[in-house]
């Protein structure tokens, strides 16, 4: 039956995707030929064991939860905002394991990035350079085609119409270029885009417009993260479970109001003492003697400076550690837990 809450933030996998509610009509998709879900989140041949423990034990907010189904059900982007050490792009990780929707699709935004970068990429010299090889060797100057030379990237991947919905993490999306967030924001409305290469390639074989006949309909590309061709029709892709995409900001910009509309919003504030110590038992077991001193003294020194959570989980982890002495763990752990933006007179502590 049809529930709108299925994420619940637990880490246990299920399969409870299968019984999120029906798209609303605005934004259901119907993209073809169906493909079958990719391998578990967790499985450590693709995807790294960092990431794997991240997602095992991410503790998250009752909010997160909430807006993370909300924007499942509405098939929008969730744009998580907050200070660095929050855990924006561990939400990704934790919802794809969770939900078993196979390994994170992961973008990281530069000042140049651009949306064709997320799309799919394009080498028209490797394909000039295997026509000259076939040439030489007497062959046809044809012998591979452009698909041969295009591979999708994590964007383009993710529109793909997958029978279950890929995650897709955008990370640090206000590092953009200004035209970015506008340019993404048209592909996941429509939810699909085209690849034009593959268009012309197609009008080509067909001997009319895109389409036509049945000849050169369908070629294989490669796809995001994985080794195996997916087909592409025509050279347009069109999602069908549409992604859940999580497009992280540190807050280092403002947004057009056009792109903000249409993303469901979650601010992760800096956890509190309680939640630090929750965070500190789901990665570490059982906290550590000196685990409740260093967080609260994480939590006092977070009042005047940006710190990180994982620079707390480093200091606890090391009074765990024999060999030190109380005084030199106390020490180092001090040393560990600097300012992420020291203080204009230099002074970290």
């Amino acid at each position: 039956m049809p529930h709108w809450s299925v994420y619940t933030g637990n880490s246990e996998p299920h399969d409870g995707i299968d019984r999120l509610p029906a798209p609303p009509p605005w934004r259901a998709f119907d993209g073809a030929p169906v493909l079958p879900p990719p391998r578990d989140a967790d499985d450590e041949a693709a995807v790294s064991p960092d990431r794997v423990h991240r997602a095992r034990t991410y503790v998250a907010t009752p909010e997160a939860v909430q807006l993370v189904n909300a924007a499942l059900v509405l098939r929008r982007p969730l744009l998580v905002t907050g200070p660095p050490g929050t855990g924006k792009s561990s939400l990704a990780y934790a919802v794809a394991r969770e939900l078993r929707l196979g390994p994170v699709l992961r973008w990281n935004i530069t000042s140049r990035s651009t949306l064709a970068d997320g799309l799919y990429q394009y080498d028209p010299l490797s394909r000039l350079y295997a026509a000259r090889q076939a040439t030489l060797a007497g062959g046809a100057t044809d012998a591979t085609g452009v698909e041969d030379h295009l591979r999708l990237g994590p964007l383009g991947t993710a529109l793909l119409p997958y029978a279950r919905p890929r995650v897709l993490l955008v990370d640090e999306i206000d590092k953009s270029d200004l035209d970015l967030p506008n340019d993404l924001l048209n592909v996941l409305e429509e939810g699909q885009y085209e690849i034009p290469e593959l268009m012309r390639a197609t009008r080509r074989s067909t001997g009319g417009e895109a389409g036509a006949g049945t000849g050169g309909e369908a070629v294989e590309v490669l796809a995001d993260g994985t080794g195996a061709p997916v087909p592409v029709r025509r050279g347009r892709v069109r999602c069908r479970a549409f992604p859940f995409v999580v497009l992280t900001s540190n807050g280092e910009r403002e947004f057009p109001p056009a792109f903000l509309r249409r993303c469901v919003r979650l601010a992760l504030r800096r956890p509190d003492g309680e939640r630090l110590a929750e965070i500190v038992r789901a990665h570490l077991g059982t906290a550590t003697g000196g685990a409740g001193r260093l967080i609260d003294r994480f939590v006092e020194r977070a009042k005047d400076g940006e710190l990180a959570t994982d620079q707390l989980l480093n200091a606890v982890y090391l009074t765990g550690v024999a060999g030190l002495d109380a005084d030199s763990r106390d020490a180092l752990a001090e040393q560990l837990m600097p300012y992420l933006s020291a203080p204009a007179d230099g002074d970290g502590l």
